[in-house]
């Protein structure tokens, strides 16, 4: 849950037509509005060869992922069936009809509801609540894009001291935090807050208050 720098990505873009090697872009997470525009590339306006997206295309409804690539990609791969261009790759539920529906009605709810100009606000609340608890000994960094962020949590601050592998902080904040009506993940000892587009003033404050460890004055180890 690092946020790359201004301008990082932009001139990661440069040096790959510099040197003509192809651009992936994951936004398996950050895709379809998370960090504030449709996908994070458009933040710097770069133009991947490839986009990868998943998770939100459906709302979360059914796993579904699509490639997105350029026409010339693209060509690359047509040809007369001898030619034996065909990009072969398949499986099993490839094209899934109800997956697709349900990608096509969550594409049409992101227009028809204005999902992404509705964020704004709740991406305040997110905001308001990691400048809360920034200041907190045991929180070494908070890292937001968009609807999502990363809660670095230490066992110094001042030092930046990581709390031993032992004491599994991350996983025991999170244990807590469910018991309060909040299911989070941590990635080690970085919490993960990756919200529903379509959460409500005081479904968020069920999910702040989850975390009311991080409002005490410290968090023992044991």
């Amino acid at each position: 849950m690092r946020v790359m720098p201004q301008g990082y990505l932009k001139g990661f873009e440069r040096l790959c037509r510099t040197y003509g090697i192809l651009l992936i872009a994951d936004e398996v997470a950050t895709g379809f509005g998370r960090t504030g525009r449709m996908f994070a590339v458009e933040h710097e306006g770069v133009r991947p060869d490839f986009l990868c997206v998943a998770k939100a295309l459906t709302g979360g409804y059914l796993p579904l992922a699509a490639t997105l690539t350029t026409q010339k990609i693209y060509k690359t791969f047509l040809g007369r069936y001898e030619d034996f261009k065909t990009f072969f790759h398949g499986h099993s539920y490839t094209a899934n009809p109800l997956a697709c529906a349900a990608a096509l009605e969550n594409l049409a709810v992101f227009k028809r509801e204005k999902t992404l100009e509705r964020l704004a606000g709740k991406r305040q609340w997110m905001t308001d609540f990691l400048l809360e608890i920034a200041a907190h000994p045991n929180v070494g960094q908070v890292r937001q894009a968009g609807f999502m962020a990363g809660i670095e949590l230490v066992a110094d601050k001042d030092t930046h001291r990581p709390f031993p592998a032992s004491a599994r902080m991350g996983a025991r904040i999170c244990r807590q935090a469910l018991l309060k009506g909040a299911w989070l993940r941590p990635l080690g000892d970085v919490l993960v807050l990756i919200p529903p587009f379509g959460i409500t003033r005081t479904q968020w404050a069920t999910l702040a208050n989850s975390l009311g460890l991080l409002k005490a004055p410290s968090i023992p180890v044991t």
